[in-house]
């Protein structure tokens, strides 16, 4: 019996394997027959944002938007799209529904799966939520949270519930509605109205907390949480690394303490600077401001080593399930930093290469010809996710399977 397997098979946690039967459409074994077998998608969530293309949906994009939109599409399988209050409903009752609702159709119809950023946070607010009191803001955050839950079911089903609570009480960059009624309300009970509305309105809906803050009161926070009995569906963890890679030990280690409530862990915001470094002595990132910040060859060689370790040894550990990269292209990046894969003038990066040589060939089934036994039977071993098997010699005849992790058997009719 053939065996069809990856380039690298390291990551055994990652695999499935199968015993696969291919039968005809009346449902007899094809035997002794060549059949080709490839991979078309991976399970574990490769993402990126897709806030680059919402123009682009809609059909009001710029140069260039086309290629750009084939090289994210080649290489990422989750998009997650901006609901920053203070954008989408800039003002009172005419919230940005259906654009948004074009572009995550458009992702869909390309196999890309969702998730909407962020449904609960104290940046990016409406300065007409200030017209409230508390309890009126907290009516409004109510019905927002509802709204877009129930207007996007189906299509966008996974959700930054919560950002950032952990210094959402006592956020002081600017006066904001949200701030005022954490508050007022406590954490607990912020991100348990996030949950209990998100859930009311879709209750198989996945809901992440999604923090930068990754100290001790973070993980403070989520065992208060869990405590209270609120459904957490994972852990968001951003690492933003302006100042440079952690490493792999210090983002184990990190992942590791995280890992311990048991719980997925999502790692929602990653970036890897190909440029001068930010300056370590900063504490916030969005202090650091400079009229210019190149990519530059050296700093693209080092960005393009940093990322294949980095999704290396994360895609390693069991509990991590998704790893959203915070940007395509260092066109409008955050901070203007030279963080993207593909240069402003839509040239690729070594690190994009680098990314898709490992996602797209260390770890991916290239069409690979296999003969069935006598009984029309061949072992397939790869990455779990979705697989392609046709007949070559027949034009049309082919089944897509799902492989799962562990072992298995799998019928498939062509």
């Amino acid at each position: 019996m053939e065996l069809v397997s990856p380039g690298r098979g390291d990551l055994p946690h990652r695999l499935g394997e199968a015993v696969v039967t291919v039968r005809d459409s009346s449902g007899l074994p094809i035997v002794d027959a060549t059949v080709t077998v490839q991979q078309t998608a991976h399970a574990f969530a490769f993402g990126n944002i897709g806030f680059d293309f919402v123009d682009h949906a809609n059909g009001s994009g710029s140069a260039g938007d086309a290629e750009l939109a084939a090289l994210w599409l080649d290489l990422f399988n989750t998009a997650t799209l901006p609901f920053y209050w203070g954008g989408f409903e800039p003002v009172p009752g005419r919230p940005d529904t259906r654009r948004l609702a074009t572009t995550a159709q458009w992702f869909a119809d390309r196999g890309v799966a969702l998730k909407g950023h962020p449904l609960v946070w104290h940046t990016v607010q409406p300065p007409w939520l200030l017209d409230h009191d508390v309890d009126g803001i907290e009516r409004l955050q109510r019905e927002r949270i509802r709204r877009e839950v129930g207007d996007f079911a189906g299509l966008i089903d996974t959700w930054d519930a919560i950002n950032e609570v952990v210094i959402m009480p006592v956020f002081d960059k600017e006066d904001n509605g949200i701030t005022r009624l954490a508050r007022d309300r406590g954490r607990i009970a912020m991100v348990r109205l996030a949950f209990e509305e998100a859930l009311a309105t879709n209750p198989t809906a996945t809901l992440l907390i999604n923090d930068f803050d990754l100290s001790s009161a973070y993980e403070c926070l989520l065992e208060g949480l869990l405590e209270a009995g609120i459904p957490l569906s994972a852990i968001g963890l951003q690492t933003h690394m302006h100042q440079g890679y952690w490493g792999e030990d210090v983002m184990l280690a990190m992942v590791d303490r995280f890992a311990r409530y048991g719980l997925p862990l999502h790692l929602t915001e990653t970036s890897l600077v190909s440029g001068e470094l930010m300056p370590g002595h900063i504490v916030d990132l969005n202090d650091f401001q400079v009229a210019s910040w190149p990519s530059t060859p050296e700093g693209e060689a080092r960005q393009a080593d940093e990322i294949v370790r980095h999704y290396s040894s994360l895609v390693a550990h069991p509990s991590v399930e998704a790893i959203t990269y915070w940007g395509i292209t260092d066109r409008d990046a955050w901070l203007g930093a030279p963080i993207g894969l593909v240069r402003t003038d839509g040239s690729r990066k070594p690190a994009y290469d680098a990314l898709h040589a490992l996602l797209k060939g260390d770890w991916w089934v290239s069409p690979t010809a296999v003969r069935t036994d006598a009984a029309g039977r061949f072992r397939l071993q790869g990455f779990t996710g979705g697989y392609t098997v046709s007949v070559p010699s027949e034009v049309g005849r082919s089944s897509l399977l799902h492989l799962a992790a562990g072992p298995a058997s799998i019928d498939v009719t062509l």
